[in-house]
C-alpha cells in the first residue's frame, strides 16, 4: 500500500510542478524585481506531465502556510508532516517533495499546493473513513481472522478508505482460496458513500465447492503400471482418507515435487535418460473438478559400467570405496548414487570436514546403454569449533546441557559427534525438543560457532488430594516429581498416602552425574503401613520398610550396568477368615512365623491371626540399552532392560526375581510408527522358602499389561475371587502410533493397539481353588491362556502427570463357569490412569 501511495504521490507531484510550467507568468523586467501584487495562480497545482518549470515565480520564501479542504484531519497532523516551514524557499523539488509526503501519510486522495502573495496554500482532499465494514457469505475462513487481518491493513470501521486497498484485499482473498482449492470463488466489494466523507464497505464471498483431482494420467508410461507410479505421489485422487490428508487438493508445490518423485522413480530403476516432457493442468468449467495430465518419455535401462573416486582424499580411499552402495554391473540406480554421496560426506565430516564436497558425475553411453561414474571429492578445510552456546535453555544450568555433549569446542566439528549431542539432550525429559546450527566465524574460514536451540519441557509434577471411602475412611495424599531439581538435572521424587488404615511414604533422589564418569546414584526410602489390605484386593496387613541405593555406570555411549542393594523389614498379617489361604499359608511357612487370637464381643467368636516378621536384603543388578531418540514419546530407536535380584543368604527369607524389557519404535509410512513391547517377569524362591512373598507377586490387567481387562484382577485367584498375582508374568504392547499435529507431538500420542499377555504361577506349592472351593483351578503357563485386546489409547503430557485413556475390547475373555468351577476374567473397556511421566 506504501509504495502505491508512494508512486501516486511521486505522479502527483510532477503533475503539479507541470502545472506550473504550463501557467502563464508575468515576464520578469530587467531592472525591477517580481511584481509583489500578482494575482492567485494554481502555479503549483497538478497537471499533465510536462518538462519541469525553471525557477520563476514558484520560487518564493514562503511567509505563511494555510490549509484548506480538511473535514477529520487536523491542521497540527498536515503541519507535522508538511517538509516545508515558514521562512523556507519553495522549489518546484520541494513542492513535489511536500506532495510526495502528505499523500505518503494516507490520508488524502488529492494534494495540491498553490500560492497567495507569500502565502503557501495546501488544498487537500480527504480520504473518506470507513463508517461501517461487513464480510457475508465465508465458510472457510473465520469472520474473525478476517477482521484481524483485514483491520491490520486499515479495513475496518473508522480507518481511512483506500480503494487500492480493497482491490488488494479482494485479491488476496481470491488467491487464499484458490490454495484451499476453491476455484468457484467470487467476491464481490461494494462500497456506498454516505454524507460527511463516508462509506459504507461490504465483500460477499461465494466459495462454491472445493475443485479435487478427478484423475491424473501418465501419458507414455508403459514399463510400469501406472497405478504402482501413482501409490508414490503427494497428490492423488480422492480416496477413504482424503478427509484427513487432504491429498486430493491441487498444489503447485506438491505438483512440482511429485514430478520430481515420477523422475527418481523411473531413476531408481536404471532409466538414466528419463525425461518430462510435459504437464499440464485443466479445470472443469464448473471449475469442481482438476485433471492432470504429465508427458513421459520413459527412455531405456542403463548399466553401470565403470565407477571411479578422484579428488583429494583426506579419508584413505579404500574406506570411502567401502561406502559405495551401487558397484560396476548393477542397474543404474540414482538413489543408490545419492546414498553413496551422502556417506562418503558423513565420514569425511567425521574427520572435521564438515563442508566436505562429494560431486557424482555421470558419462552416458548411449549406444551401450551404460553409464560411466566419477565420485569427485573435496573435502574442502578442516573445520574446529569456536564456541558452543544454548538458546531458550531458561531453567537448565548450563552444566547439565554441556556435560550431554559429544561435540567439544576447540576441537574439530564432527557431524556425528553434533547428532549424537542433540540426541543425548533430547532425551532429558524436561527438554522438548533440539535444534542446532553452525555459523561461520567472520574473517576464519575453518571456525564455526555451534548454536542449540531448546525448547523446554515440563519438568516437575505436583498433586494432592484428600478423599473418603468406607474402607479407608479419610485420605490424604500428595505427591511431587522433579526431573530437574533447582535446574541441576537431579531428580527427586516425594510421594505421600495417609490415611486411617493405609499409609505409604516415599523419597527417592537421583544424582545422574556423581563424577566425571557419569556414574549415577539413586538413594530411596519408603514406608508403608497397610491394615487392610495391598496388592489389588487380598486381604492381609502389611507393614514393609525399604531402605536402598542403586548405580548405574556406563560402558558404552548407549548402555548402562546397574548395580544396588535393598534392605527391606517386613510384617505380614492375614486373617483366618478373610485373607487369602495362600497368604495364609505363606507366613506360617516362612520368616519368623507367630499368632494372635481374636475375641469378637458382639459374637463371642475368636479368631486366629497368622502373621510373620523378616529381614532381608536384596542385590540387584541390571544391564540397559537404550538408543531411543526421546525419553518421553518416542519414535525411533529401541531399548534393552535386563534386571536379576536376588536376597543375600542371612535373609529371613530367600528368593530371586528376573525382569526383561524390549521396546523397539519402527517407522512404516510418513509418520506412522509401529512401536512393539515385551516385557517377562519371573520370580522363584530360594532354600526352605515356600514361595515369593505376597507383596512380590507379579499382576496383569489394566494400562500397562492387556488393556479392556480390569486392572491387576488377571491372574491366579484366591478363594474369594480376588487376584493374588502369580510368580511368572509375560506381556506384549504392540501399536500403531498415529501421525499427530507438530504442536501436539510432544506431549500428546494417539495410537491403535494390539495387546496379549498373562499371569501364572509354576510350581506345586500353592494351590488355587474355583468358586465352588473344591476344584483345583491351573494358572500354569499356557498359549491358550494369553490374554488378548485391541483398541485405541491417548496418552496426554500435563502438568498433574500422563494421563492415559484407552478403551480396550477383549478378543478372548473366560466367562465365568456357571457351575462354578473356575472364575472368569474381569473385562473394563474404558481405562484411565494418572501417573509420573518423570
Amino acid at each position: 500500500m506504501k509504495t502505491r501511495m508512494a508512486v501516486a504521490a511521486a505522479v502527483l507531484a510532477v503533475r503539479c510542478a507541470l502545472t506550473a510550467a504550463q501557467t502563464p507568468a508575468m515576464p520578469p523586467a530587467p531592472a525591477m524585481p517580481p511584481a509583489p501584487a500578482m494575482a492567485p495562480a494554481p502555479a503549483m497545482a497538478p497537471a499533465p506531465a510536462m518538462p519541469p518549470t525553471p525557477a520563476g515565480p514558484a520560487d518564493f520564501v514562503v511567509g505563511d502556510i494555510r490549509v484548506e479542504g480538511l473535514q477529520r484531519v487536523s491542521e497540527g497532523t498536515v503541519y507535522n508532516y508538511l517538509p516545508v516551514n515558514i521562512g523556507d524557499h519553495i522549489t518546484p523539488q520541494r513542492a513535489r517533495e511536500a506532495i510526495r509526503a502528505l499523500y505518503a501519510t494516507g490520508f488524502f486522495r488529492d494534494v495540491q499546493l498553490r500560492r497567495d502573495g507569500n502565502t503557501l496554500i495546501v488544498v487537500v482532499l480527504e480520504r473518506p473513513s470507513i463508517e461501517s465494514f461487513e464480510i457475508t457469505g465465508n465458510k472457510d475462513i473465520k469472520t474473525e481472522d478476517l477482521q484481524k487481518s483485514l483491520r491490520n491493513v486499515g479495513l475496518a470501521t473508522g480507518k481511512t478508505f483506500d480503494r487500492s486497498v480493497l482491490e488488494d484485499v479482494t485479491q488476496y482473498l481470491t488467491d487464499q482460496y484458490f490454495a484451499r482449492g476453491k476455484y468457484g470463488v467470487k467476491i464481490d466489494s461494494h462500497v456506498e458513500e454516505e454524507t460527511g466523507n463516508r462509506v459504507k464497505i461490504k465483500i460477499e464471498i461465494k466459495e462454491g465447492a472445493r475443485a479435487k483431482i478427478r484423475q491424473i494420467n501418465l501419458v507414455g508410461a508403459t514399463r510400469f503400471p501406472q497405478k504402482e507410479i501413482l501409490q508414490t505421489l503427494e497428490l492423488k485422487t480422492p480416496n477413504w482418507l482424503s478427509w484427513y490428508r487432504q491429498d486430493d487438493r491441487y498444489s503447485r508445490e506438491s505438483l512440482q515435487g511429485d514430478l520430481e518423485k515420477i523422475r527418481n522413480y523411473y531413476m531408481d530403476r536404471g532409466y538414466a535418460n528419463f525425461q518430462l516432457a510435459s504437464t499440464q493442468v485443466a479445470i472443469a468449467p464448473e471449475k469442481e473438478d482438476i485433471f492432470i495430465t504429465v508427458n513421459i518419455d520413459e527412455g531405456q535401462v542403463y548399466k553401470v559400467s565403470q565407477i571411479k573416486l578422484a579428488g583429494t582424499f583426506v579419508v584413505p580411499q579404500a574406506q570411502l570405496e567401502q561406502l559405495l552402495l551401487i558397484r560396476p554391473g548393477q542397474t543404474f540406480n540414482r538413489k543408490l548414487i545419492t546414498s553413496s554421496q551422502e556417506l562418503m560426506q558423513n565420514r569425511m565430516g567425521r574427520d572435521g570436514y564438515a563442508f566436505a564436497k562429494v560431486e557424482p558425475v555421470p558419462t552416458a553411453d548411449n549406444a551401450n546403454h551404460t553409464v560411466a561414474l566419477t565420485f569427485f571429492i573435496d573435502p574442502g578445510n578442516r573445520v574446529y569449533v569456536r564456541n558452543i552456546s544454548f538458546a531458550g535453555a531458561n531453567r537448565i544450568n548450563d552444566e547439565v546441557l554441556r556435560r550431554e555433549m559429544r561435540q567439544l569446542e576447540g576441537g574439530w566439528l564432527s557431524n556425528t559427534s553434533l547428532e549424537r549431542s542433540k540426541q543425548r539432550i533430547q532425551r532429558l525429559p524436561y527438554v522438548k525438543s533440539v535444534e542446532f546450527e553452525t555459523t561461520p566465524v567472520a574473517g576464519s574460514p575453518d571456525l564455526v560457532d555451534v548454536n542449540y536451540k531448546i525448547e523446554e519441557g515440563p519438568a516437575s509434577q505436583l498433586s494432592g488430594g484428600i478423599g473418603y471411602s468406607e474402607t479407608y475412611r479419610f485420605m490424604l495424599n500428595g505427591s511431587y516429581a522433579d526431573a530437574d531439581f533447582l535446574g541441576t538435572g537431579q531428580r527427586i521424587a516425594v510421594n505421600l498416602n495417609g490415611g486411617a488404615f493405609s499409609k505409604v511414604y516415599s523419597v527417592s533422589h537421583t544424582n545422574p552425574y556423581t563424577n566425571i564418569d557419569n556414574l549415577q546414584r539413586t538413594i530411596s526410602v519408603s514406608y508403608s503401613d497397610v491394615t487392610q489390605f495391598v496388592s489389588s484386593s487380598s486381604n492381609f496387613s502389611s507393614r514393609t520398610l525399604t531402605f536402598g541405593p542403586t548405580w548405574a555406570y556406563p560402558i558404552a555411549e548407549t548402555m548402562y550396568l546397574r548395580a544396588g542393594a535393598a534392605f527391606e523389614s517386613s510384617q505380614l498379617l492375614t486373617n483366618q477368615l478373610s485373607s487369602a489361604l495362600q497368604a495364609q499359608q505363606w507366613v506360617q511357612q516362612n520368616g519368623h512365623p507367630y499368632n494372635r487370637i481374636a475375641h469378637d464381643d458382639s459374637t463371642n467368636n475368636e479368631y486366629v491371626f497368622y502373621g510373620s516378621n523378616f529381614k532381608s536384603v536384596e542385590l540387584v543388578t541390571g544391564w540397559d540399552w537404550d538408543t531411543r531418540n526421546r525419553t518421553l514419546f518416542a519414535d525411533r530407536g529401541m531399548r534393552h532392560s535386563l534386571s536379576f535380584s536376588a536376597t543375600v543368604p542371612g535373609s529371613d527369607v530367600k528368593y530371586w526375581i528376573g525382569n526383561y524389557t524390549f521396546l523397539r519404535y519402527v517407522p512404516v509410512y510418513r509418520a506412522l510408527t509401529l512401536s512393539f513391547l515385551a516385557g517377562v517377569d519371573y520370580g522363584a524362591p530360594l532354600g526352605s522358602t515356600t514361595a515369593i512373598p505376597p507383596y512380590r507377586q507379579f499382576f496383569g490387567g489394566g494400562p500397562d499389561s492387556v488393556r479392556g481387562f480390569r486392572e491387576s484382577r488377571l491372574g491366579p485367584k484366591d478363594q474369594f475371587g480376588n487376584p493374588y498375582g502369580g510368580n511368572f508374568r509375560i506381556v506384549s504392547q504392540n501399536e500403531l502410533i498415529l501421525p499427530m499435529p507438530s504442536k501436539w507431538a510432544q506431549t500428546a500420542r494417539v495410537s491403535a493397539f494390539f495387546d496379549i499377555g498373562n499371569v501364572f504361577q509354576t510350581g506345586n506349592k500353592l494351590k488355587f481353588f474355583g468358586p465352588d472351593g473344591s476344584t483345583v483351578d491351573n494358572y500354569h503357563f499356557s498359549t491358550k491362556e494369553l490374554k488378548r485386546s485391541v483398541g485405541l489409547a491417548v496418552q496426554w503430557l500435563a502438568p498433574l502427570g500422563l494421563f492415559r485413556f484407552s478403551f480396550g475390547v477383549p478378543l478372548n475373555a473366560r466367562h465365568g463357569d456357571p457351575q462354578l468351577h473356575g472364575w472368569g476374567d474381569e473385562t473394563e473397556g474404558f481405562q484411565f490412569s494418572v501417573g509420573n511421566a518423570f
